[in-house]
């Protein structure tokens, strides 16, 4: 890599902005930021490790997995936080909109203990190219809370003493002001909310006031450096190599995005189109995993948002499907301003799992979590798992000193079964660590694990699952335990194949050993998607050879090919697992004993569990990836190019 001191850099902002220059595609710069001593530099990724990672996630593991150190504390200095785009991000000819507004967020995780990593759409993404740099890596740790402006390539280090303690609507606000850019079209702020200030495992990174890349704690990594915000602002133009080439490409993948009935659902109901959907096939978690349905799942559906609170539909930049809600509750005990979602996750995680079934309660939640800096959908689980704690310890069912320590720290909070507005007091106390939220911010494992009851969590390597039931959905069984960064169904949505039939329709009770390659096919291509850095909603449309013209076309790697992108992304999923083979922990594969054991008493699973699923795919798997209880095989990563990473597994 070629590295540039960017205080030895002659900047002249002003003309920079008169003469905006054109960023040639295969120049990925990353810029960085030394917290210690507040400076920076610049380095520029070379062409042969970006062919073979691409960008955003895949670069972000590579380079995590040389960088930070084995066993080093998520919460320590040794450790960094990657925020990267990819080849695609913010490129556009004319009218394109290829869902290319994105960017990702690597680092240790301090939720999971391996590598950690988050994706999220907005503005925060392009406007970081646009300012000069398609990459930040933040080493160190501030001695005092900072902000950070990057304006034109020039980075400036800005007193966030000001802002802590403080909200992300508000951080973002005065962030504006302070810049003198208060049109939100102008620039992009990434911050962190109190929850990442005070350390909690499950913070997230929310940019332009709303947009979260929320799972696996990394906020809490930016809290740890003493960094507030990020505000990014340029006039730097990112063009393809060859631009009637990548027109092309695009006209092409935008007409099979909008002919397919999902884009236009989504269009039109949001994510939460799926509330009533994953309801009837009875795989909405409900009560904290122990039912399938929720007799409320049309109350907190996006037919009923769409009907009662929905003032229109956003997208992120670059953005044709406009999946985002922006909602509004105007009077009454859950007021709530002009604001984002909820999305088909926050709306399950913290609806049907603690069983509330009032959409305007949810919308004050949501917009709670997204201003306190919280993952919505690991809080949901920790608070279901807290409400089935609190009967437990009402009923006897709790080790009698940690019920009593367990009441006494709520104090006058009532965790039942539905009781809203005791979420709502939860969400202040997660975020500032204030008695119960102490152990709330700690993630579901370890809180449960405190009160004596380990089981009532369920999640995968510390990672809370998302809102499919495996018992109901049995490729998700899959899916869950062998994600690389806990539980998730980002990694692969089995979902697509099981209850949309994308690319095919399976049948989700039935045990079918095809699932477990669509499973894969699906990390693969997912993990490529993540690095380009491009909107997974689009390949419902799409598939890999979609991508090839247009990688090609911003590249000018003519000879890329379809199969070259899945080995890309294949690669990319070694090298993840070896991040947690080396840490010694993360790499083996398993589902909750809820899952495995409880069988679901409603619905058409009633009865299932994910157990025999389980058993009969992972063995498969392992086969198709060419791995053994869970670590790469040496004769797969030589098969990868992954040599300089052998020891790990010799």
């Amino acid at each position: 890599m070629i590295v540039i001191d960017c205080g030895e850099k002659d900047r002249n902002t002003s003309a920079a902005r008169r003469n905006p220059p054109v960023q040639p595609s295969l120049e990925f710069k990353l810029l960085r930021v030394n917290l210690w001593s507040q400076k920076a530099r610049e380095e520029r990724v070379d062409e042969k490790t970006l062919r073979r990672f691409l960008g955003g996630r895949g670069l972000g593991a590579y380079l995590a997995l040389r960088e930070i150190p084995r066993g080093a504390d998520p919460l320590g200095p040794d450790n960094r936080l990657y925020i990267l785009t990819g080849p695609l991000t913010g490129m556009a000819v004319g009218d394109t909109r290829i869902g290319n507004g994105r960017y990702h967020a690597v680092g240790k995780s301090p939720l999971t203990g391996i590598l950690g990593d988050s994706n999220a759409g907005g503005k925060f993404g392009p406007w970081l190219r646009f300012s000069g740099y398609d990459g930040i890596v933040l080493e160190g740790v501030s001695e005092e809370p900072v902000w950070i402006s990057i304006v034109d390539g020039e980075v400036e280090f800005h007193d966030a003493r000001p802002l802590w303690g403080k909200g992300v609507v508000y951080t973002e606000k005065r962030i504006r002001e302070f810049m003198k850019m208060e049109d939100t079209s102008q620039g992009s702020v990434l911050a962190i909310g109190p929850a990442g200030e005070n350390l909690a495992r499950i913070a997230a990174l929310i940019n332009d006031s709303r947009r979260a890349a929320g799972r696996t704690g990394l906020g809490a990594v930016m809290g740890s450096k003493r960094v507030k915000a990020i505000f990014a602002y340029g006039s730097r133009k990112i063009e393809p190599v060859d631009p009637q080439g990548f027109l092309k490409a695009a006209k092409k993948f935008m007409e099979k995005v909008e002919a397919n009935p999902v884009s236009q659902g989504l269009r039109k109901y949001g994510t939460a189109v799926l509330v009533n959907i994953i309801n009837e096939h009875g795989a909405l978690p409900t009560k904290n995993w122990t039912r399938g349905t929720f007799e409320k799942a049309y109350e907190i559906s996006g037919e009923y948002m769409a009907e009662k609170y929905l003032k229109k539909n956003s997208g992120c930049w670059g953005c044709m499907i406009r999946c985002s809600r922006i909602t509004e509750v105007k009077e009454g005990p859950y007021y709530t301003p002009v604001g984002k979602g909820p999305e088909y996750e926050t709306i399950w995680a913290n609806g049907a799992n603690p069983m509330i079934g009032n959409m305007e309660a949810l919308i004050k939640i949501n917009y709670l979590l997204n201003d306190m800096g919280i993952d919505t959908i690991s809080f949901g689980n920790a608070v279901a798992a807290l409400m089935e704690l609190y009967e437990k310890a009402l009923n006897g069912a709790l080790p009698k000193d940690k019920a009593e320590k367990l009441l006494s720290l709520l104090g006058d909070i009532k965790p039942t079964w539905g009781n809203a507005d005791a979420v709502i007091e939860l969400v202040w106390r997660t975020a500032y660590r204030d008695g119960i939220g102490d152990y709330l911010a700690e993630g579901t494992a370890r809180f449960t694990e405190a009160f004596g009851s380990p089981d009532s969590a369920v999640h995968v390597r510390g990672l809370e699952l998302p809102a499919y039931d495996p018992r109901a959905i049995n490729g998700m069984a899959l899916a869950y335990a062998t994600s690389n960064r806990g539980g998730c169904h980002l990694r692969a949505y089995a979902v697509s194949f099981e209850v949309l039939g994308i690319p095919k329709k399976t049948d989700p009770l039935k045990i079918d050993l095809e699932k477990v390659q669509l499973v894969k096919f699906q990390q693969d291509f997912f993990a490529a998607i993540d690095s380009m850095v491009v909107c997974k909603f689009y390949t419902f449309s799409t598939g890999p050879e979609d991508y090839v013209p247009l990688i090609r076309a911003a590249t000018g790697w003519e000879d890329f090919t379809a199969e070259e992108l899945l080995t890309i992304g294949e690669r990319i999923y070694n090298v993840e697992r070896l991040f947690a083979v080396r840490e010694g922990q993360g790499y083996r594969d398993y589902l909750p004993k809820r899952l495995l054991e409880q069988p679901l008493p409603d619905g058409p699973a009633r009865g299932k569990t994910a157990k025999e699923a389980l058993e009969a795919y992972l063995p498969e798997y392992y086969k198709l990836r060419g791995w053994e209880d869970g670590k790469p095989l040496p004769e797969t990563l030589q098969r990868l190019g992954l040599n300089e990473f052998l020891y790990i597994v010799s």
